[in-house]
């Protein structure tokens, strides 16, 4: 009686009290760890979702967590590309006899099922294979089945399938964690598609940025360069890093430049500026944010150098063209007049005597008529109209020939004449004439620019010999004066028509225009040199044939 009256009082009483109190905070801590761990997961999915982390990693620290509260032996994720359903990501990573990673075919499928329902499902596996993925499923041994369509902004995206091997529900508050799970799984997807986006259009522009092959600089409103591109470092091959520099001290010498007019106006503004000797086209453009407010300009840099050289000489063809048409008309206008003019003054000199007093009369009007000529020559030169044969002469020879006729005029001006004439220098392909042209237009330009000079020692220096260019030899002939010189502004007008350093009387603007237009014909070149108040050096480069080498 004792003993059972004691073991009523132990069910009953205070030692009973005990053990259900530590029963259930045992099952109470048990749930808080479940709790804490459901957590921790959702809070792996918020951070596992950037660029830092894959699918298949954060998959995989999904699994371990679940693994320590549920009976879970698989997750995979499916994502809705368009029309397709692509099986994308599992882990463990899929066997041989599982769904192989791409498309699910439509036809049949419970993943399709699920997704277009847009609703949660339990499922288990059937050896009756009522689904397209029952067979994979029992042969990698998951007997159920959760899927939960991950659902963003009331679209469905994606699907989530956690597998196990044991046939079990779950607590609706378990489901309902799974819910949560796969929510955050869809916010987070759709966060890294968008963060993915942003990146990649990023990347598109900056490539697109750098690949320009102009300059471009982002400006900002108060000068400070932001960024450069690749073609705009360039331009400035000594300033290795174009960012925060002030473009007014970069770019332009004036501090009403186009970037503070385009700033003060807002609207586009250009103009040409001069970047370590290149000619340059310069556009500004205001940027506007969302609001029409303006915060920093974007400057475009276009290298037009060669393009206004090719103005200059379309520019100079075209005059080039019309002076010698009027040109080549009024020679042969001339010619056929002078021509019987030349010729009645040879029959009336044949007739007199040295002795008569109209002897003299008629040498001067045949001499004239001689001059005349050799003036026609020249406009037929200049207008490319008259044709000279080619042969093998010498550049000596032709140099010889100017000075026999102009030396002993040069030198009664009390001019020096120097020559340093290399008779080793091999014939070339052209035609004397012409380059006797070139020596005779080089030398009295000399004599000019010294009659204009008050120095005392008034010298002209004719040099020849060869030297090679560009691996191909050639001849030159150098002509260098100490006369009056040229500033460095004149030297690139020079050889444009009409353009003369000298007055009316002395100068017309075309005996160097002439010039260099015969040295290209010959395949060669004229260049210039000179110092203001030092004198000048032209230097004529003509190319030997190889088979005259």
């Amino acid at each position: 009686m004792r003993n059972r009256e004691e073991m009523i009082k132990f069910l009953t009483g205070v030692q009973s009290s005990k053990r259900n109190y530590y029963t259930e905070l045992k099952k109470t801590v048990s749930e808080l760890e479940k709790k804490n761990t459901q957590l921790e997961i959702i809070n792996d999915v918020m951070r596992g979702f950037n660029v830092d982390m894959s699918m298949d990693d954060m998959l995989k620290n999904v699994f371990e967590k679940l693994q320590t509260i549920f009976s879970i032996d698989q997750i995979s994720l499916s994502i809705v590309d368009g029309r397709s359903l692509v099986f994308s990501n599992m882990f463990p990573a899929p066997s041989e006899h599982f769904i192989a990673l791409g498309a699910i075919p439509d036809e049949n499928s419970l993943y399709w099922h699920v997704v277009r329902s847009g609703k949660p499902l339990f499922y288990r596996t059937s050896p009756l294979q009522t689904w397209n993925e029952d067979e994979s499923l029992m042969q990698i041994g998951l007997t159920s089945l959760f899927l939960f369509p991950l659902v963003n902004k009331g679209k469905v995206c994606g699907l989530l399938a956690l597998g196990s091997k044991t046939m079990e529900e779950h607590h609706p508050s378990d489901l309902s964690f799974f819910q949560q799970l796969s929510d955050q799984v869809a916010v987070c997807m759709e966060n890294a598609r968008l963060y993915n986006e942003v990146l990649d259009t990023k990347k598109h522009w900056e490539e697109t940025f750098q690949a320009v092959s102009e300059g471009i600089l982002t400006v900002g409103l108060h000068g400070n360069i932001l960024q450069a591109n690749q073609a705009a470092h360039q331009y400035f091959p000594d300033d290795k890093k174009l960012t925060g520099q002030l473009v007014d001290e970069l770019l332009f010498s004036k501090l009403d430049n186009p970037f503070r007019i385009s700033m003060r106006t807002k609207a586009p503004s250009s103009a040409v500026v001069h970047i370590h000797e290149k000619v340059c086209e310069c556009h500004c453009y205001p940027v506007f944010d969302d609001v029409n407010h303006l915060y920093a300009g974007i400057i475009y840099i276009k290298d037009v150098t060669e393009k206004r050289k090719i103005e200059a000489q379309l520019i100079q063809s075209g005059k080039l063209a019309a002076i010698g048409e009027m040109a080549a008309g009024v020679a042969h206008e001339l010619n056929n007049p002078l021509t019987a003019v030349m010729g009645n003054a040879q029959l009336l000199l044949r007739k007199l005597n040295l002795s008569d007093p109209q002897h003299k009369l008629l040498s001067d009007i045949y001499e004239c008529g001689k001059r005349s000529k050799t003036i026609i020559r020249n406009l037929l030169t200049f207008s490319r109209q008259e044709e000279f044969p080619f042969d093998q002469c010498s550049v000596n020879d032709s140099v010889e020939q100017v000075l026999g006729l102009v030396g002993n005029q040069l030198r009664k001006q009390m001019i020096e004449i120097e020559t340093e004439l290399d008779e080793s220098i091999p014939f070339i392909e052209g035609s004397s004439q012409q380059i006797g042209q070139i020596v005779l237009n080089l030398l009295l330009n000399a004599k000019d620019a010294l009659e204009d000079s008050n120095k005392r020692e008034k010298k002209i220096q004719l040099q020849t010999g060869t030297q090679n260019v560009n691996g191909r030899q050639t001849v030159f002939l150098s002509v260098t004066d100490n006369g009056t010189g040229m500033a460095e502004t004149v030297i690139g007008d020079i050889f444009h028509p009409f353009y003369t350093t000298k007055n009316a009387v002395k100068g017309t603007g075309l005996g160097l225009s002439v010039s260099l237009g015969i040295a290209e014909a010959h395949g060669g070149t004229l260049k210039a040199e000179s110092t203001l108040g030092k004198g000048s050096t032209f230097q004529l480069i003509l190319p030997v044939p190889s088979d005259l080498v």
